[in-house]
Formats: structure tokens, sequence, C-alpha cells
């Protein structure tokens, strides 16, 4: 792919959705579901892990023309299940935009833990689980990148001023 598809989260969650994938939005999707102003480009997730779902996420992969974000274009690792499985973490490009895959976010999260505490919300129409609050500040805490640094900031104050509402 050597031009960038335009970021289209609405048919990236609608083209999960409609392919049965179990999913938590985490990232800056997530932060903007709880108030944040900050931008995106890219739709972050937590997946579930078991076998039929992973088969079902590769097929809606291989719907979106996924590839994995910076491999040479002669290099086509497959995006199934073993692969699925094997990494943690997969970046991708599809023609909707960048999707990354993560199947245990930092501090040691995964989809089980999230969807237990996770928000469920309408974003572009798609009703859809959103990481809490609290997760995605421990998992912006743990990456300690200076973006996510700074969207902790952001966060914070969104939590401060949850925390003051009455009720």
């Amino acid at each position: 792919m050597s031009e960038l598809p335009r970021f289209r989260p609405d048919l990236l969650l609608g083209a999960l959705l409609d392919g049965g994938v179990r999913f938590v939005i985490v990232g800056g999707l997530a932060a903007q579901a709880h108030g944040s102003p900050s931008l995106t480009g890219d739709l972050d997730i937590c997946h579930a892990i078991d076998r039929d779902n992973l088969d079902r996420l590769a097929a809606v992969l291989g719907e979106l023309a996924a590839v994995r974000r910076g491999s040479p274009d002669v290099v086509r690792a497959p995006l199934d299940r073993r692969a699925l499985r094997a990494a943690d973490v997969v970046t991708l490009t599809t023609r909707h935009g960048d999707l990354d895959l993560l199947a245990h976010p930092d501090p040691g999260l995964d989809f089980g833990q999230l969807a237990q505490r996770a928000l469920t919300t309408e974003i572009m129409g798609w009703v859809v689980l959103v990481a809490s609050l609290d997760d995605l500040v421990a998992m912006k805490r743990a990456a300690g990148r200076p973006k996510d640094l700074i969207e902790l900031e952001v966060l914070g104050a969104l939590r401060e001023e949850i925390d003051r509402r009455p009720g």
C-alpha cells in the first residue's frame, strides 16, 4: 500500500462488529469517548484471544486488506489465527486506516479484565465497549511515551472532573 488510506474508524468498527469480533476499544478513540479532546489517527483495540474470536478477527482482517505496518510489500506474513495468537501487539494498515491489535496491553491487562470494567457506549453509530477511564490511565502510565504522558494529564483532569460531580 503506497498511498495511506484515509482513517475511517466508523468503517473499521462496522467491519469488526459485523464480523462478530469481541473487542474493547483502547487508545485515542477510547480517550475521546471519555471526553478527551485529543486527536487520533488509528483504532486501537484489545481483542479476545479465544480460537473462535481469532478466526473471526482474521477473516475481518482479510476483508479489510490488512497488512502489517512497516513491512516491505514483498513480505506478506499471514494474518491467521496462529499469527494473531503469537503476537501481543500487531500494527496494521487497512483500506480504512490504521488498526492496532493489543492482546495484552500494559500493565498486563487482557480482554476479559478490560471488558469487565468497560463502558458500553455509542461511537459513530456503533455500540461498543470502551476501556474504563482508570484502565486507560493505567495503560498510558505504563506506556510512558511522551505522547502518553501528555494524554495522561488530560485523562487525569477528566478523572478529577468526574470525581467532583455529585451523585
